[in-house]
């Protein structure tokens, strides 16, 4: 099932195509410029071990028509709402996997949230009712996802209002190696979008001994 990444020439999206390859999973990387999504599709190829499946690089439009079901929105939250726009047709029939956070401009401790609650509810009211929009990947770093020789270190809290498109997106996600978790309707979003200014808060304190840290559910006894 060939997936697609849009913003896949960011440090996140780049992340999770190389993770997704790595389990198998094709990979069409779109970017504004197809040149550059061609680059990066090279670049990221050549990080990848023998038997892994296909990175390819298009402009977005392309990129999002030759996904088979499942688009992932990794772009930075200036060129959220542009993008979902531009993409809106090509949309149809599709889910799109929405992991972008509202970051305050200047200062990534805090979340500047739009008037829809979280960016995953803003997509929805772009996209309209038809096409299903899912939050996820929200609080994931980058550096981990790249690094093809650590394991992800958190869950994935996963929301969005249609229960089917939330399943098939967990389904995804647990191909990496991941637990993924259903938190519930998209406003469940404003709560997960937030928790990244945290982490980034946590990881860049000089009053812990580490970075890159993640969320975990953990059950009792463990």
């Amino acid at each position: 099932m060939t997936i697609t990444i849009l913003g896949g020439t960011g440090p996140q999206g780049r992340g999770l195509a190389l993770r997704f390859a790595h389990a198998g999973v094709p990979v069409e990387i779109g970017s504004r410029d197809a040149e550059r999504a061609v680059e990066i599709a090279a670049e990221l190829t050549s990080k990848l071990p023998v038997g892994s499946a296909e990175i390819s690089g298009r402009a977005n439009s392309a990129a999002v028509t030759a996904a088979e079901e499942i688009v992932i929105l990794a772009v930075p939250w200036s060129g959220h709402n542009a993008t979902v726009k531009a993409i809106k047709e090509d949309l149809i029939g599709k889910i799109l996997v929405d992991i972008v956070v509202p970051l305050k401009e200047g200062d990534p401790k805090k979340v500047d949230m739009p008037p829809e609650g979280s960016a995953t509810e803003a997509a929805q009211a772009l996209l309209g009712p038809d096409i299903p929009v899912i939050g996820a990947f929200h609080n994931i770093s980058a550096h981990t996802l790249n690094d093809l020789n650590a394991d992800i270190n958190c869950d994935v809290l996963v929301c969005g209002d249609k229960l089917d498109p939330r399943k098939k997106v967990m389904a995804l996600i647990e191909k990496i190696g991941v637990k993924a978790y259903n938190a519930g309707d998209a406003e469940a979003a404003r709560c997960i979008e937030a928790i990244t200014p945290i982490l980034i808060r946590i990881n860049i304190s000089k009053a812990v001994p580490f970075s890159h840290a993640g969320i975990r559910i953990w059950p009792p006894g463990n």
